[in-house]
């Protein structure tokens, strides 16, 4: 698997899992961390890393 679509993989499972925590954990009550703010971070961190998947496989075919 190439370094592009190993980001891209990466990054649209993460931002899935930050989105199911988004959605779902809004009554869940942890001491440390509210978990629908760590749904938003991972959701911003997937949709980084698949964007830079995505201009790196658009890099390679130029």
């Amino acid at each position: 698997m190439s370094k592009a679509r190993g980001n891209l993989v990466e990054g649209i499972v993460t931002f899935l899992i930050g989105l199911g925590l988004w959605l779902f954990t809004g009554d869940v009550e942890v001491p440390v961390v509210t978990l629908t703010k760590v749904g938003v971070v991972m959701m911003c961190v997937g949709g980084v890393l698949a964007a830079a998947g995505l201009l790196q496989g658009a890099r390679r075919r130029t």
